[in-house]
């Protein structure tokens, strides 16, 4: 930033509670890495991207001047996962990093007090770490008024993590779009929300998301073929989100493979609900969630399934993986 923003609290609010949307990737094309420059080895994508109803809470409170920032995050006595207590670091929870990037940023500090409740669960591609960053970046933003331009606060995001961009469009209220992201993240196309529901499958093995791109690298190794491959799926992206109907099963991840070699697990899981309910089951980002499509069609036309269609396929999901994963209904957001 070429200024440090000016902090104008006469009408902030004292607290802001805001809900941070999991993602869905509904489409991913991956490119070969860049070669050269300081973004050396990042992989430009493609990808339709949706939020999903699944959300975690945060809450923060704006302290006293001289007061030290406090953190708490916690799963939500929901949540849909296995584990009993937050096994990473607060400092490296990406919520924290972007409130100590905006302090950086106005060149002051702006102390909180912070509540985090986790229903998404790390490691499933779900966009849970990058979607909290951004809530908390607008939550700052509005606790402290800050003089912050939508187009800056997405600067910051993009530091943090290449799926930040996209929850910091939209409103904050509502949350984000759906979109056709583009670049290392930067490029955000809002498209049509898709109101559709969708089954996710959550397995107690997860994936590293550097390790799935390492893996999806050793199957590059003719670049022509990368070249020639990503031109074809990049274009599909834009013209699945284009508004028309999107067979369900015509849907891809280039990076569902490589994450299958990663956790096993996953495609011995994606066969038997595909084996059940005879509709192909889809890994969201880098995994290890799996998500199906209720109704196996997305668009403008397609009549939206009830409530009840979705919860008989998640009944059969269920019978399907057994204690392997946990099964949960999401709508798009």
């Amino acid at each position: 930033m070429t200024s440090s923003p000016k902090v104008n609290l006469d009408q902030a609010p004292r607290t802001v509670s805001l809900r941070a949307h999991a993602k869905l990737n509904l489409a991913l094309a991956i490119d070969r890495p860049i070669s050269s420059g300081e973004r050396r080895g990042y992989h430009p994508i493609a990808s339709w991207m949706t939020p999903i109803d699944l959300a975690d809470q945060l809450e923060i409170t704006r302290l006293e001047e001289d007061r030290l920032s406090r953190y708490a995050i916690q799963w939500h006595a929901r949540a849909p996962q296995q584990a009993q207590s937050i096994d990473w670091s607060v400092r490296d929870d990406l919520a924290v990093r972007a409130h100590m990037l905006l302090e950086e940023a106005v060149g002051r500090t702006l102390p909180v007090q912070m509540k985090l409740e986790k229903m998404i669960p790390p490691g499933a591609g779900l966009g849970g770490g990058s979607s909290d960053a951004a809530a908390m970046l607008r939550a700052v933003r509005e606790l402290y008024g800050l003089d912050i331009a939508d187009a800056q606060l997405r600067e910051l995001g993009a530091q943090l993590g290449s799926d930040v961009p996209f929850f910091l469009q939209g409103s904050g209220v509502l949350g984000p779009r759906s979109a056709v992201i583009e670049g290392l993240g930067e490029q955000v196309t809002a498209c049509a929300r898709i109101d559709a529901h969708f089954v996710l499958i959550l397995p107690s093995s997860l994936c590293s998301t550097r390790s799935v791109y390492h893996r999806f690298d050793e199957q590059f190794d003719d670049a022509e073929v990368a070249c020639s491959t990503w031109n074809f799926r990049d274009e599909i992206v834009r013209t699945m989100a284009g508004g028309a109907r999107t067979e369900a099963v015509d849907l891809f991840n280039d990076l569902a493979e490589p994450a299958a070699r990663m956790a096993p697990q996953l495609a011995e899981l994606a066969a038997r609900v595909e084996q059940e309910v005879g509709e192909k089951a889809h890994v969201s980002g880098s995994g290890s969630a799996l998500f199906v499509v209720v109704g196996g069609a997305l668009g403008r036309d397609v009549k939206v399934t009830s409530r009840f269609d979705a919860e008989m396929v998640a009944h059969r999901v269920e019978r399907a993986v057994g204690e392997d994963a946990a099964v949960v209904i999401a709508r798009g957001a």
